[in-house]
């Protein structure tokens, strides 16, 4: 059995052994009620005992006491240590903020054994501020909000994949099953790369203990975070930033492969057909496998929105609507619309609508850690905040998008 354990067993014996306690205290103390209600007086031995009684129940209220001190005090490796070290990380983490004292994280990050230190670019925010912030990004970021994202510890994500598919057939019970043709593996890459923001303060708002430092740094980065990942995640080139999936080589549906995306095309040049241009969309949805049409939305910024909430179906219904509800999306085709701005405007040959299921088919990396780095000499009388994530990002299923391009091959 182990300590806690011990110790929650020992707990419960205590909390019995006090409420017999005091289940003896009200028989007694009854008693003396009834005593005085029909003598001149409480019977000296009655009086004695409930005494006696009192003191045993003060005793083992102490008891219960130190047993239930034992139990918050944390362990070392259990969750209740966690709890403390994260409100031990927060403690010092408001101390480096506010006053540029760093000798508290140091110590944490030593305790930890972490590579990271202040030279090395600043401190980790502690855990719920980063939570914060990530939470936020999910709702800023558009394609960080539909696709998939996976939490790592290194500098980079490798996915094994294979260029045929799994090898598989039919044989009956008891037939011999032939060999299957060898495996071709192939490894997708997904490193991550440092995202920065640098917000101010005076000393003025960092002295003021109102002020919650978590959520005042979690206010200030969120929306550079999200401008500089909602672009990087369409357009990204993959040096030093997540790799976009329209910097990805297409080509037209009828001849994709592995590592390209699709397309279709709407047959006019930097626009839709004149007749029937609703047309275009039908086939970029057709274009996706039925099991990736489930989940499949629409990917287009304001702009080229516009252009299509004018089109209707030949019974004169309009096939874009808007959200029903604040947490819902508008719809076109009854599939939701994520508005994306780096997403390009329609042009000769743009790529200006992506379809698909993004949760299979696009993957965010996020390195744990968002560090900050105090710096209150460079734009004095301001204090700068070098806040760092790492973040990487790319097409992890070239089955699962496609694309719309305004041309004609």
């Amino acid at each position: 059995m182990s300590f806690i354990e011990t110790k929650s067993a020992a707990g419960e014996d205590v909390l019995a052994d006090l409420n017999r306690a005091f289940t003896a205290f009200k028989e007694t103390n009854d008693e003396r009620l009834a005593q005085l209600e029909t003598r001149l007086g409480v019977d000296v031995l009655t009086e004695e005992k409930l005494q006696r009684i009192d003191t045993a129940l003060d005793e083992t209220k102490r008891r219960l006491d130190r047993v239930t001190l034992d139990l918050a005090r944390p362990k070392l490796g259990g969750a209740v240590a966690e709890d403390h070290s994260a409100r031990e990380h927060k403690s010092a983490f408001d101390l480096y903020m506010r006053a540029g004292e760093a000798a508290g994280l140091k110590a944490l990050e030593a305790k930890a054994l972490s590579a990271g230190s202040g030279p090395d670019g600043g401190y980790l925010v502690p855990t719920p501020a980063e939570q914060e912030i990530l939470r936020r990004l999910a709702h800023l970021s558009p394609i960080r909000a539909i696709a998939s994202v996976r939490e790592i510890s290194t500098h980079s994500l490798r996915k094994a994949y294979s260029l045929q598919g799994p090898a598989v057939g039919w044989a009956g019970e008891t037939d011999a099953r032939p060999q299957t043709a060898n495996q071709q593996i192939a490894d997708l890459d997904f490193p991550v790369a440092e995202l920065y923001a640098m917000p101010a303060a005076t000393q003025t708002l960092l002295d003021d203990s109102v002020v919650d430092i978590e959520q005042w740094i979690a206010e200030e980065v969120q929306t550079a975070f999200a401008e500089q990942e909602g672009a990087a995640f369409v357009n990204g080139n993959g040096v030093n930033k997540p790799k976009g999936f329209l910097a990805y080589a297409t080509v037209a549906d009828a001849s994709w492969s592995w590592g390209n995306l699709g397309y279709v095309t709407t047959g006019v040049s930097a626009g839709f057909a004149a007749s029937n241009p609703s047309d275009a969309l039908f086939n970029l949805v057709y274009a996706l496998r039925a099991g990736y049409r489930q989940k499949g939305r629409f990917v287009m910024n304001r702009q080229t929105q516009s252009l299509i909430r004018k089109f209707k179906t030949s019974t004169g219904e309009y096939l874009w609507a808007p959200p029903t509800s604040l947490e819902a999306s508008a719809s076109l085709l009854n599939f939701p619309v994520v508005e994306a701005e780096d997403m390009p405007n329609v042009g000769a040959d743009s790529l200006s609508i992506a379809f698909g299921d993004f949760e299979r088919g696009y993957l965010v990396v996020d390195r744990l850690g968002i560090r900050v780095l105090r710096d209150p000499y460079s734009a004095k009388p301001y204090v700068l905040f070098y806040t760092t994530k790492r973040v990487g990002g790319g097409v992890q299923d070239f089955e699962a998008i496609k694309l719309l391009k305004f041309g004609t091959a």
